[in-house]
Order: structure tokens, then C-alpha cells, then sequence
């Protein structure tokens, strides 16, 4: 008899069960990231605009979200914009997510594109081109590849982050356990489960963006 007060030989038995939750996960972590990345980007130029106004714009953004939590900004989202437009709880997820994670990879993008030597700019401003063009062939292509770590980093506190979904009922990882646990009585077992999934999913990132990591700096050394 077990000491313990979980039955763990229903971890294998229900483990594919939550498949389907775990690619819901999968799907607002890409589709919010994949948002972020852009607001990100936007913000990023925005911030180092030598227009005031629009780094002062950018610069708000980033103070208003950084500064408020996730939760809160995915409530406002969910419930708050029901009474201007209704919004279904998987892309106010994404849209939530989005804007988060756009305001943290807003900074990432600021710090790559500043650690680029100006000389560069300058460079290839003297042989003609403008400063968007320089921007876009010259610093921005670099910045990327400085920014693959901590973008890394990102992608997965956004995966993990994607568990507060389930607060607006997304069928996904978190949301699927409670449901799971409330049916059988078996909380720790179904959470453990979850726990499970998500380990397996943040490793599988970790070591793509490793790879990635890998490939970059062989190119350039090329």
C-alpha cells in the first residue's frame, strides 16, 4: 500500500488526455508572441524615435504594462471591452498576451539595437543610404541576432504566463487540470500532470532557441 495520499498510476493513464489543452497552450503562446514581437518592435523604434511624442507614446506603453499585471490587463481585455466590442476568450487571450509580452520584448529590441556601434549608422549613412534603409539592412539584422537570448527567455515566461488563459475559460492546460481534478477528486494528480506538460514544453523551447543560439554564431564566423 502507497504512503502516499495520491494515486500517481493515473498519471500515464490520463497524461494524453491534456494533449489537446496543451495545444491550445502552444497556440496562444505562438499567436501572442508572434503579437508581441511586433509591438515590440514598433515600440522598440518608437522609444528611440528623435520625435518626442512618439517616444514618449512608446515610453508609456512600456511603463503602463510593465507596471500592471498580466491578470489585470487580460481581464480589461476579456470583460472590460465587452460593452464596445465582444471578444471570444482565446483572442483576448492572444491579444493579452500580446500586449504584455510586446512592452518586455519592446526593451529586449531598445537594448540590441543600442548595443549596435553607431559607427555602423553613420557608415552607411555616409555611403548614401537612409537612416530607415540603414536601420533595416544594416543595424535591425544584427539586433536580431543579439536579441535571440533574451527573446528565449521570453518565449517561455510567455508560455508559462499563458496558464492564466484558463481565468477566461481557454481550453488550456491549467483550465483542463481544474476540470480534470473537479471530476475525479484527484487535484494533485491531474496538477502534476499539467506540471508534466509544461516542463516538456519549456525544454523542447529551451533547446530550440539553444539551437538557434548555435546556428547564429556559426554564421558568423562564416
Amino acid at each position: 500500500m502507497s504512503i502516499l495520499p495520491w494515486d500517481l498510476t493515473v498519471i500515464p493513464q490520463r497524461f494524453f488526455q491534456f494533449a489537446d489543452a496543451a495545444l491550445y497552450t502552444l497556440q496562444i503562446t505562438f499567436f501572442g508572441i508572434l503579437l508581441g514581437l511586433i509591438i515590440g518592435l514598433v515600440a522598440a523604434l518608437g522609444r528611440l524615435s528623435k520625435r518626442q511624442w512618439i517616444s514618449a507614446i512608446s515610453k508609456a506603453y512600456i511603463f503602463l504594462i510593465r507596471g500592471t499585471p498580466l491578470l489585470v490587463q487580460l481581464f480589461i481585455i476579456y470583460y472590460g471591452l465587452t460593452s464596445i466590442v465582444t471578444i471570444d476568450p482565446i483572442p483576448s487571450a492572444i491579444i493579452a498576451l500580446g500586449i504584455h509580452n510586446g512592452a518586455y520584448i519592446a526593451e529586449i529590441f531598445r537594448g540590441s539595437i543600442q548595443s549596435i556601434d553607431y559607427g555602423q549608422m553613420e557608415a552607411a549613412r555616409s555611403l548614401g543610404m537612409t537612416q530607415g534603409k540603414a536601420m533595416q539592412r544594416i543595424v535591425l539584422p544584427q539586433a536580431f541576432k543579439r536579441a535571440v537570448p533574451p527573446l528565449g527567455n521570453q518565449l517561455i515566461i510567455a508560455l508559462k504566463d499563458s496558464s492564466l488563459a484558463s481565468t477566461i475559460a481557454v481550453p488550456e492546460l491549467m483550465l483542463k487540470g481544474r476540470q480534470m481534478g473537479s471530476s475525479s477528486f484527484m487535484y494533485m494528480e491531474m496538477f502534476l500532470i499539467v506540471g508534466i506538460w509544461y516542463l516538456i514544453m519549456t525544454s523542447l523551447l529551451s533547446f530550440v532557441m539553444h539551437r538557434i543560439e548555435q546556428r547564429l554564431k556559426v554564421s558568423d564566423h562564416d
